[in-house]
């Protein structure tokens, strides 16, 4: 009776393939960096009875758990939120706009500084993406600010600004936006 004999199976390739393929995937995959927003908190301060801050200082946007925006009570588009920011920022003297503070700035001398502050609260339901919308819209009228204060002083965007001029600008419109952790506005 003739004996079968047992084949193999060549694992040498199997091997091969696996590292191929290890090397297929490490090349190929690319990993997602996510940068987040960029924000600087201000130092710690040990205050213990915080200076009053005058109700027309602080402008408050309001996003609801239905991701409606209001300012000031008054529902608003995203749309225009820019445009409020940059008036409220603008450092115009009026009665319903913030307080100026003269302060002296290099390359400006002195120069009338809004006191503004503007006060983003969100509900805990309110969604993720209208959060960054609003907070996108903010920032824009920041750097739109800056951008128009950077070319009536010299001539230049703000981006293209060496880094003495850049931190002047912003010395001159400083970004003002303060962040409340979210709450239930309804109960």
């Amino acid at each position: 009776m003739a004996r079968r004999q047992l084949s193999e199976i060549n694992a040498g390739s199997m091997a091969d393939i696996a590292f191929l393929l290890l090397i297929f995937f490490l090349v190929t995959t690319t990993m997602s960096t996510n940068t987040g927003m960029q924000r600087k908190l201000p130092p710690m301060e040990d205050v213990e009875n915080p200076p009053p801050v005058k109700e027309r200082n602080v402008m408050v946007v309001l996003v609801n758990q239905y991701n409606v925006i209001a300012i000031k009570g008054r529902p608003i588009a995203l749309s225009q939120i820019t445009e409020k920011a940059k008036e409220f920022f603008s450092g115009q003297r009026r009665d319903d706009l913030p307080e100026l503070k003269t302060k002296n700035i290099p390359f400006f001398g002195d120069y009338p500084v809004s006191k503004g502050l503007v006060s983003l609260q969100t509900d805990r339901n309110t969604s993720y993406e209208k959060y960054l919308q609003v907070q996108n819209e903010l920032v824009r009228a920041i750097n739109e600010l800056r951008d128009e204060k950077s070319m009536e002083k010299f001539g230049m965007h703000f981006e293209d600004l060496d880094d003495e001029k850049q931190e002047a600008v912003g010395k001159a419109i400083p970004l003002a936006i303060s962040e409340a952790e979210p709450r239930r506005m309804t109960k």
